[in-house]
């Protein structure tokens, strides 16, 4: 796949270190947005094959989804998806003839696998899934978290995933007996000595369960640059962390991965909740791992109006790690009063569930509009905010404030 020059030279200044340029370049056509919380002015800034969105960062590129777009329809298309890199040497140009997928370690036959062998060899599998940054809300956090991408709660999305069931080709390659975890490097790299390549890893048994997929096709098509083309590794169920960009390793190995990533950063307290009080350093830490269950209201945002005393819409979408969603629940009074919705079809046990219903609002003035979630398995939302350190794994009940006004 090539890109044309326009493109290859955006991402060599985004890649390089000429920002400024670009930004300046690009800000006499910029729309300024403002997230919901203190010093929230944005950029909306449109990068290749990417509608305009939420510039948090620019080296290495973060991007976030304006929460409008979310309305439109559970499939979240490619060029209104979220972009979240760690390191700033990201690759500027792949050639598809000569990319290969490696395959070592603790294995008795070693692979390397081009873009053709992995379309071609294997049977694919098709995964609806939504991909959500750890740090997704942070910017919502209370009191404030440092550092990080402070972000709204657009650091995620829903797609049609296709691509190669990683057991598939593990078992191609035949793990040893000692097999312990996999780790995942891809083409992206570090700018300087002392940062740690961004390598994750998975237990065996993780990897072997036939969900996690090493994707080539994202809703239909290939996966946007942005997004880790021209393999993306796919983990249904778990944050954003473990989805690993422009994959190019996969290592077998027989003890616990100790790279930075795994044993240092995207780690959360060990507790059943994931937080400590306010200010609190955890004793014990574990690798941040499944989604925890969220919902949200799509179709109407903080100082939207609504008419006393008519029906009105009101809509959303719930996930989980898989589990299932068992009821969302909406109130209009801030939580004292709560009535049912009703759940959209299931596309996918990972994917966005749509929910939906009607409420009266009873008189003018002031309303405080939540929906909370329940999973099949007994996960509920908490009904106020929990706390850590890295302000990841955000699922509170959010509050959207509307104005009820009188009717004509």
């Amino acid at each position: 796949m090539s890109y044309n020059s326009n493109r290859r030279d955006f991402l060599k200044l985004i890649s390089g270190g000429s920002v400024g340029l670009l930004m300046s370049e690009a800000a006499s056509s910029a729309t300024e947005v403002h997230l919901p919380f203190e010093y929230g002015e944005r950029d909306l800034v449109a990068f290749p094959e990417k509608k305009p969105l939420i510039v948090q960062t620019t080296r290495p590129p973060q991007l976030e989804t304006p929460f409008q777009y979310f309305d439109r329809q559970l499939i979240t298309p490619n060029d209104e998806f979220f972009v979240r890199y760690h390191l700033a040497g990201i690759p500027t140009e792949i050639d598809i003839s000569t990319y290969r997928l490696k395959i070592s370690g603790n294995v008795s036959n070693p692979l390397e696998l081009s873009f053709h062998d992995l379309k071609t060899k294997f049977k694919s599998k098709e995964i609806v899934a939504v991909n959500q940054c750890s740090g997704n809300g942070r910017g919502l956090a209370n009191p404030r978290i440092n550092g990080g991408g402070q972000l709204g709660n657009g650091a995620m999305g829903n797609a049609v995933w296709v691509g190669v069931p990683l057991r598939d080709i593990l078992s191609v390659a035949r793990l040893g007996n000692t097999a312990k975890q996999v780790t995942f490097n891809g083409l992206d790299q570090p700018v300087i000595t002392s940062e740690a390549d961004f390598v994750k890893s998975l237990d065996i048994n993780h990897a072997n369960d036939g969900d996690v997929l090493v994707a080539y096709q994202m809703n239909g098509t290939d996966i946007p640059f942005l997004n880790g083309f021209p393999v993306k590794l796919v983990v249904p169920g778990y944050y954003g962390t473990y989805w690993v960009k422009h994959l190019a390793e996969i290592n077998v190995i027989d003890q616990e991965f100790k790279g930075y990533w795994m044993q240092s950063a995207y780690r959360v307290p060990d507790n059943d909740f994931h937080c400590e009080p306010v200010g609190v350093k955890p004793d014990k830490t574990v690798p941040i791992s499944k989604l925890a269950i969220r919902s949200f209201i799509t179709n109407l945002e903080n100082g939207s109006t609504v008419v006393a005393g008519q029906p009105t819409v009101v809509r959303g979408f719930a996930f989980d790690c898989g589990n299932g969603i068992e009821k969302v629940l909406f109130s209009q009074d801030d939580g004292n009063t709560w009535q049912p919705t009703k759940l959209g079809k299931m596309i996918g046990k990972y994917s966005f569930r749509a929910w939906s219903t009607d409420f009266v609002p009873q008189q003018a003035g002031p309303l405080l509009l939540r929906v909370r979630a329940f999973g099949a398995t007994g996960e509920k939302q908490p009904m106020t905010q929990t706390w850590n350190p890295g302000g990841y794994m955000r699922n509170v009940v959010e509050t959207v404030r509307v104005e009820a006004r009188k009717g004509s």
